[in-house]
C-alpha cells in the first residue's frame, strides 16, 4: 500500500522537494524531475490488447468480498527495530520508516522461516469468512519476492530456509476450491538497484531498466501461476506508456485477468479507492475499496491494539455494506505473523463477518447498487424481482421508507426467517414502506439485519429532484451535483478530475426550454455535452478570458429543447464524445438554470 494513509490534501511541498532531491543522487542530471511536477502526458498510440470480457469483468464485480494478504519479510519484526517501536507509516515499509539499510535489512532472508503458513487453512479462512476471491503481495516495496522468481534471488524459495514458493502453493490451495486468486506487485523496489531509491511518499518516478525487470517478472506471475484473477498493482509514479504496457503485459499474457487502477494513468480494468476509502456515490464503473482491518497498518504490527471485537465486526460489517450498496468490491486485509500464523484476533473479525453473510449473503453477492439516494435506516441492494433492505438502524414507527419507489410491493419478510412470514406493507405519495418490529440490541443480535421484499416488473425510483421557482425556473448549483469522477491518474496523489455533473429535475411539464451554463472559462474552444430528458447537444463554452479566469464567470446558452416533461429528468454536463477514461471538463461549471419558454 501507499504510506501512512494521506488525505488527497496532504501532500506537502517537502515531499516534492525531497523526492527531487533523492532522484537527483541517485539518476544522471535530467532524470530527477518530481512526478508531482511533471506536464501530463498521453500514451504513444499502440495497437489495442484484448481486455477483460464483459462477463469477466460482471462475474468480477458480483464477488463483491476478497482477502487481501501483507505478507513478507516485513512481518519479521511486525513493526519492531533494533527494541523499538517503530511508530510512523504502516508496518510493511518498516524499512522506510525505521529507516533500515538495504543490507541489514535484507538479512531478515535468513530469518524467513515461515513454518505455521497452511495455504489450505487461508483458503479456508477466506471460506469461513464468505470471501470470493484472495489477493496476496508477491512482491511489495522492499523488494522482496514471495515467489520464485529468475530475475533475483531475492526470493523466498533462494534466498530463505523457507526455500518453498508461496504463492504457487497458495495459488494450487485456491484452485482445489475454487476460490479465485489474484496477486499484488509493488511497482517500485528499494532493493533492486535499477530502481530509483525509497522516498516518502512512494511516489518515485520508473527508471527504463526498473520498468524492463518489472515486465519480466510479471511474465513469470502471468505464466507460472495459473489463471489469475487480478494483478493489483501499488504505488511509483509510471509514465503513461509504462502503465500501458504493464497493463497490456497482463492482458497479452491473460486476457481475461483484470488490472487494478493502480497501474495508473487510467489504464486499469477498475478503479482503485484510496486506502479504506468509500465513494460516497454510486459511480460508473468497476471498483474496489482496499480495507484495513486497523486503519495503521497492512503488515503484521506485534503491539497493534486490536480493540473490541463485536465492534471491529460491525466497523467492516458497515464498510462492506456500504460498498456493496454503491456497487463496489471489497478487499479486506490481513497481516500474518513471520511464522505465517494468522493473528487470531483478525480471524475472529472474518469469521463474525463469515457468520453474518451464511445467512444473508444472498443481498450481497452478485447483487446491483441501490436505485435510493439515502435511506433513513441503513443501505439497499436489489437483483431483478427483490430489493434487499439492510437495517441499521429501526426507525421509531417500524417503517422502512423507500422514497420515490413507484414499483409495487407484493411481499416482504426477513430474510433470515424460514418460514418466510410476510411484513406489513404500504404505499403512500412519496413510496413505498415496509413495517418491522423494533430491533432489540443484543450481544446475540446482529448488526445488520435484511428485509428482502418483492417487486413485480421493473424496479422505477423517482430521486429527489430540483422544482421550479415560482417563476418557473430551476436553479442548480454545482455544489449539489452528483460528480463522476477520473480515478487513479498519474499517481496516489493525482487528485481525481470530473468528467460528469449530474442533477435530478421535475419540469414543468411539456413545452420548450432552455437551458443557461455559468462556468469559469477553460481551455480555448472547450465544449461540452448537455444531457436534458431526451434531448442531448453539444455545447460551446469559449468565455474570453480577461484578467484572472477564476474571479468571473462566463455563460452559454442551450436550446430551445421541445420536452415531454416525464416525472423527472436528468440534467447532466459531461465531457463531449468520444470519452476516453480520464478525459475532464475543460471547464469549471458553477451552476445552472433551466427555463420553460412562453
Amino acid at each position: 500500500m501507499n504510506f501512512q494513509a494521506p488525505s488527497m490534501n496532504s501532500f506537502q511541498p517537502f515531499s516534492i522537494l525531497l523526492g527531487i532531491l533523492l532522484a537527483t543522487m541517485a539518476k544522471p542530471a535530467g532524470a530527477a524531475e518530481s512526478a508531482a511536477i511533471l506536464p501530463p502526458l498521453a500514451p504513444t498510440p499502440r495497437t489495442p490488447v484484448r481486455r477483460p470480457s464483459a462477463q469477466t469483468v460482471t462475474d468480477w464485480q458480483g464477488r463483491k468480498f476478497g482477502m487481501f494478504i501483507h505478507f513478507g519479510l516485513f512481518s519479521i519484526p511486525g513493526g519492531v527495530w533494533e527494541g523499538r517501536r517503530v511508530t510512523n507509516g504502516y508496518s510493511e515499509q518498516i524499512m522506510s520508516h525505521a529507516p533500515i539499510a538495504s543490507e541489514a535489512y535484507a538479512r531478515l532472508a535468513g530469518q524467513f522461516n515461515p513454518q505455521k503458513w497452511d495455504p489450505e487453512g487461508i483458503v479456508r479462512l477466506a471460506e469461513d469468512a464468505g470471501m470470493k476471491y484472495i489477493v496476496i503481495t508477491s512482491k511489495h516495496h522492499d523488494g522482496f519476492n514471495l515467489f520464485h522468481t529468475r530475475l533475483t534471488d531475492y526470493n523466498v524459495v533462494d534466498a530463505t530456509p523457507y526455500g518453498r514458493d508461496i504463492l504457487l502453493e497458495l495459488s494450487r490451495a485456491c484452485a482445489r476450491h475454487g476460490m479465485g486468486f489474484g496477486v499484488y506487485y509493488s511497482s517500485i523496489d528499494w532493493h533492486d538497484p535499477r530502481a530509483t531509491p525509497f522516498t516518502d511518499d512512494n511516489n518515485n518516478l520508473i527508471p527504463p531498466a526498473h520498468a524492463d525487470f518489472n515486465v519480466g517478472q510479471l511474465r513469470e506471475l502471468l505464466s507460472h501461476y495459473g489463471p489469475l484473477a487480478e494483478v493489483w498493482f501499488d504505488m511509483g509514479c509510471p509514465t503513461p506508456d509504462q502503465s500501458r504496457r504493464f497493463a497490456d503485459t497482463v492482458h497479452e499474457l491473460q486476457p481475461e485477468c483484470l488490472v487494478s487502477g493502480r497501474v495508473f494513468n487510467h489504464q486499469g480494468d477498475f478503479t482503485v479507492m484510496g486506502d479504506n476509502r468509500i465513494p460516497d456515490f454510486i459511480i460508473e464503473e468497476p471498483w474496489q475499496t482496499p480495507g484495513s482491518i486497523y486503519h495503521q497498518t497492512w503488515g503484521y504490527r506485534s503491539w497493534q491494539e486490536r480493540g473490541d471485537l463485536q465492534e471491529k465486526i460491525r466497523e467492516h460489517l458497515q464498510k462492506l455494506i456500504q460498498v456493496a450498496s454503491r456497487g463496489g468490491n471489497y478487499l479486506l486485509n490481513i497481516g500474518p505473523r513471520g511464522d505465517g500464523s494468522v493473528v487470531e484476533f483478525e480471524a475472529a473479525v472474518l469469521r463474525g463477518l463469515g457468520r453474518w453473510l451464511k445467512v444473508n449473503g444472498e443481498a450481497i453477492y452478485g447483487t446491483q447498487p441501490q436505485p435510493f439516494r439515502r435511506l433513513d435506516f441503513g443501505y439497499a441492494t436489489h437483483r431483478p424481482g427483490k430489493l434487499y433492505l439492510l437495517v441499521q438502524r429501526t426507525p421509531t414507527d417500524g417503517w422502512l421508507r423507500l422514497p420515490g419507489l413507484q414499483t409495487p410491493l407484493t411481499h416482504a419478510a426477513l430474510l433470515a426467517d424460514p418460514q418466510k412470514a410476510a411484513l406489513p406493507l404500504k404505499q403512500s405519495e412519496d413510496g413505498w414502506a415496509v413495517r418491522m418490529a423494533a430491533k432489540v440490541e443484543t450481544e446475540a443480535a446482529p448488526p445488520v439485519t435484511v428485509v428482502e421484499a418483492d417487486y413485480a416488473g421493473d424496479l422505477e425510483v423517482i430521486p429527489p429532484c430540483q422544482k421550479p421557482d415560482a417563476h418557473g425556473v430551476i436553479h442548480l448549483a454545482a455544489a449539489d451535483s452528483r460528480k463522476f469522477y477520473n480515478y487513479n491518474g498519474r499517481g496516489y496523489y493525482d487528485r481525481p478530475t470530473v468528467y460528469k455533473h449530474a442533477w435530478e429535475v421535475a419540469l414543468a411539464g411539456p413545452g420548450r426550454y432552455q437551458v443557461l451554463i455559468t462556468f469559469n472559462p477553460g481551455e480555448p474552444k472547450s465544449r461540452v455535452e448537455l444531457t436534458l430528458g431526451e434531448a442531448k447537444v453539444l455545447v460551446d463554452c469559449d468565455g474570453a478570458r480577461s484578467g484572472d479566469a477564476n474571479s468571473r464567470t462566463a455563460t452559454a446558452l442551450a436550446g430551445p429543447f421541445e420536452l415531454k416533461g416525464a416525472a423527472f429528468s436528468t440534467l447532466a454536463i459531461s465531457v463531449p464524445p468520444p470519452f476516453t477514461k480520464g478525459d475532464k471538463l475543460s471547464v469549471n461549471v458553477v451552476g445552472v438554470t433551466v427555463t420553460r419558454l412562453q
